[in-house]
């Protein structure tokens, strides 16, 4: 976790501590600042200051291990960013007579109990996503160590595989990622062209072999040669590593992920580790001939193009 996790959790809890303690002694105070009639029943108030002082109590626990306490920093985020969208609702669907309507005033309070905490919180979880989505136990191995070890469905090794022939191994993200599910229907369109080319396609995955079969079964893909590998390790020898915020979900990756999703590519529950990058290695006797690294997971490499272009 980033250095600054825990003071981040540190000074929400004193906020939120200090603001509904307030709200629980002091329930006019707020009322009277904003030129806003006082409530028939202060003690409803009065427990929103509670809610709220609660929940800093929440983060003084979670400021001791950001990464173990991750629920209560959704939770927290969640009431952050629904307090605002109530605040908006309210002023689109209510008059401007009604007696019942906050004024804009008000607005200036989410600022400082919504606002300013979204960023923060969502790096937060960002961070801690990103550790508890970690492999465990992933090996060193070199590329020669690796093709030999790692083995298909049928037992076959990569290098068995490639020996006097080529294969494309195509290295996936989780099932769930829409753009994993774009790759599978990306190669089997070019399935006939590989085949003419005498290049044979290999997958390789992060879940169980099971369920594997299950998914490319969906794809008319079950019948390729398949490589299982949760703990990325061959991932790693061919030096494909975990993405940034930027490559995973920055920007770049946006539209291309809207219209994969627009193709039928729905997006789905994760099966690995999804900070995992993909990428594509045409092999030969075990060694890359070429290769398609992704800068963000949203690449789309034409494969045919790939294998039947001169090798650099």
């Amino acid at each position: 976790m980033p250095w600054w996790s825990k003071r981040v959790l540190v000074a929400a809890a004193l906020y939120n501590l200090i603001w509904g303690s307030w709200v629980v002694f002091r329930p006019g105070d707020l009322f009277r600042m904003t030129g806003t009639p006082e409530p028939l029943y202060p003690s409803i108030w009065q427990c929103v200051g509670m809610v709220v002082g609660v929940y800093g109590i929440g983060y003084a626990i979670a400021a001791r291990d950001p990464l173990r306490h991750w629920p209560i920093v959704l939770v927290g985020l969640l009431g952050k960013l629904l307090g605002p969208l109530g605040f908006g609702w309210m002023w689109l669907t209510m008059s401007a007579d009604d007696p019942g309507r906050l004024p804009p005033s008000w607005g200036l309070m989410l600022l400082t109990n919504d606002v300013i905490w979204w960023l923060p919180f969502a790096a937060l979880l960002y961070h801690s996503a990103r550790n508890h989505l970690a492999p465990a136990g992933t090996e060193t191995l070199s590329l020669a160590a690796a093709n030999e070890r790692f083995r298909d469905q049928h037992g076959v090794s990569l290098v068995d595989l490639s020996t006097g022939r080529s294969c494309l191994v195509v290295f996936l993200r989780h099932s769930g990622c829409t753009f994993c599910r774009q790759t599978l229907a990306d190669l089997q369109a070019q399935r006939e062209r590989l085949r003419a080319a005498a290049v044979n396609p290999v997958l390789v995955h992060m879940g169980d072999d099971a369920a594997g079969e299950k998914f490319f079964e969906r794809y008319a893909m079950a019948d390729l040669s398949r490589i299982s590998d949760p703990s990325c390790t061959l991932y790693r020898a061919y030096g494909l590593g975990r993405g940034r915020f930027a490559q995973l979900l920055g920007p770049a990756v946006w539209w291309p992920g809207f219209k994969a999703i627009l193709a039928g590519h729905a997006i789905g529950p994760p099966d690995g580790d999804g900070f995992q990058m993909p990428g594509a290695f045409l092999i030969r006797d075990g060694k890359v001939v070429k290769q398609y690294r992704h800068t963000t997971s949203a690449g789309r490499p034409d494969y045919c193009r790939l294998v039947e272009s001169p090798a650099a």
